[in-house]
C-alpha cells in the first residue's frame, strides 16, 4: 500500500523528494483505488510531514477526499485539513465538504480534532462562520478536557477567523 509506504518515510525523516515526486504520479493514477479515507489522509499527511509540495497530488486528493468525505472519521477529517493548512494550500471544495460534514456529527469530535479543524480552517482562510459558531459551545463546555496547545490553537482560529 502505497500511503502507508508514504507515511512510514515521512514519519521516519526520510524525505526523499525523488520518492515523493514518483509516489504522486502513481497515486494519482491509481486514485480509484484508493477505498479507505484513511488512504487519503495518511498520504496528504505523508506529504505535508516531508513537507513535499506537490499540487497535482492535492488537487486530485482534494476531489478524493470531497467524494469520500461521509465515510471518515473525526481524526482522517482532523489530519486531512491540518494536511492542507501545513502546506498552505487552499481547497475551497474540500473545506467546505469537511466543514458541512463536520457540522453533521460534531458531538463525536474530540476536542483536539475540533481545535485542529478550526485552526486548520483559519490558517487557509476556508472559515465557514456556521461551523465556528456551531463549535463554540462545545468548546466552551468541554474546555477542561482540551490540552493547553489546543486551547492556544482554538483562541487563535477564533481569532484569525474574525
Amino acid at each position: 500500500e502505497i500511503s502507508n509506504t508514504l507515511w512510514s518515510y515521512a514519519k521516519s525523516g526520510n524525505h526523499s523528494p525523488e520518492l515523493f515526486d514518483a509516489a504522486a504520479d502513481e497515486v494519482i493514477k491509481k486514485l480509484d483505488t484508493l477505498k479507505h479515507p484513511r488512504d487519503i489522509s495518511n498520504t496528504v499527511w505523508s506529504y505535508a510531514r516531508a513537507s513535499h509540495s506537490s499540487p497535482k497530488l492535492f488537487d486530485a486528493m482534494a476531489v478524493a477526499a470531497s467524494k469520500k468525505m461521509r465515510r471518515f472519521r473525526p481524526q482522517g477529517i482532523a489530519i486531512t485539513l491540518f494536511s492542507y493548512a501545513k502546506m498552505a494550500y487552499r481547497s475551497p471544495k474540500l473545506f467546505g465538504t469537511a466543514t458541512d460534514e463536520v457540522m453533521k456529527k460534531l458531538d463525536k469530535f474530540k476536542p483536539q480534532e475540533i481545535s485542529t479543524i478550526l485552526y486548520s480552517c483559519a490558517k487557509v482562510r476556508q472559515v465557514s462562520p456556521k461551523l465556528f459558531d456551531a463549535a463554540t459551545d462545545g468548546v466552551i463546555k468541554n474546555l477542561d478536557k482540551f490540552k493547553p496547545q489546543s486551547i492556544s490553537n482554538t483562541v487563535w482560529a477564533y481569532a484569525t477567523a474574525r
